[in-house]
């Protein structure tokens, strides 16, 4: 993904006005008592999300700071109904959530291309005189005012939706295993934090089935109280079914490192480590055969383990294989 990936927006939002009910009397030659005949004031229009598949960023409404919909129209005579106003309808990526930005409660999730939800509606149109008209009250000298919209300061969010997550510190290695087994072409260089944004891939398997891999910046330790770029991208691993933790083969211990990983999910979101997890432990083309067989036996324990290097293509099969099993059990 390029840089003008974004995934958070802030705006103010207005829903129209409805319209005001109109007060009026029939009136035509020979007529000149006629009955009320004052029609309902339109609807205010309302501001809509919207689920596009074709979107996976929030560039778009990145610069728009003001979104209001139009009033409705006012009554007219001959019980004519005033106009609605034309509803506003933002497109989003599937996986934004809507907040209030006062309270932070959470307004709406958008998961499917397609849907859509009233954000904020538009007020309703007040009644027109014709309305009050009764057997004892038969001439209404009055009409309802519109009701006013609704005016909130709106918070975007989007959460990538992706099968896979990938988990580990900068250099992990994570940006090249998706190079590798994906069409998708990320950064790759060999200092802290070359990935600033979350990238996905497709990744083929057998029978022209797939499942999508979300690289997320590399987290350190203190992420979750927003040290580095973590507290930015950990929101990105909510919406993965299944995490692979990546731990380079030349790092002090795979263990340690591992649960520094899972201790910072932890202390984010508790409910991230109910999700299915397989460890990849990454750069393997820098061991000897002897020197891996050590190192497997110093893997955590209840986690399944795949030795992989992308640079010689070893234990990538068996790691897609894993992956795919597993899934299907999510």
């Amino acid at each position: 993904m390029s840089p003008n990936f974004i995934d958070y927006v802030k705006f103010n939002a207005k829903s129209g006005h409805g319209g005001a009910g109109c007060k009026h009397f029939h009136r035509e030659k020979f007529i000149d008592k006629g009955g009320p005949d004052g029609g309902d004031g339109g609807r205010g229009g309302h501001i809509i999300l919207r689920g596009n598949a074709q979107l996976w960023t929030l560039l778009h409404l990145k610069y728009r700071k003001h979104v209001s919909a139009e009033n409705g129209d006012g009554g007219e005579a001959q019980n004519r109904t005033g106009a609605f106003g034309k509803d506003e309808v933002l497109e989003v990526p599937i996986g934004t959530v809507a907040r209030l930005a006062a309270t932070n409660e959470l307004l709406c999730e958008i998961n499917s291309d397609g849907e859509e939800v009233v954000l904020l509606p538009g007020g309703r149109g007040g009644k027109g005189n014709a309305f009050f008209a009764t057997s004892t009250q038969q001439a209404p000298q009055h009409a309802q005012p519109g009701e006013p919209g609704r005016e909130e300061w709106i918070i975007l969010e989007l959460k990538l939706l992706a099968d896979v997550g990938l988990v580990g510190f900068p250099n992990a290695g994570k940006s090249t295993l998706l190079s590798v087994v994906s069409a998708a072409k990320p950064k790759i260089a060999d200092y802290a934090f070359t990935t600033l944004t979350p990238n996905l891939g497709v990744v083929a398997y057998r029978n022209n089935q797939s499942f999508v891999m979300a690289d997320i910046p590399g987290i350190i330790e203190g992420a979750a109280e927003g040290r580095g770029l973590g507290l930015r991208f950990l929101k990105h691993i909510e919406r993965n079914s299944l995490l692979l933790f990546m731990v380079p083969a030349d790092a002090k211990s795979i263990v340690a490192e591992y649960n520094i990983l899972l201790n910072e999910l932890r202390k984010f979101n508790p409910e991230l480590l109910d999700k299915k997890r397989l460890l990849a432990v990454t750069k393997c083309d820098l061991l000897d055969d002897e020197l891996m067989h050590e190192l497997k036996k110093e893997t955590p324990k209840g986690v399944s383990c795949v030795f992989i290097s992308s640079i010689t293509g070893s234990g990538i099969n068996e790691l897609k294989d894993l992956i795919w099993q597993t899934l299907r059990v999510v």
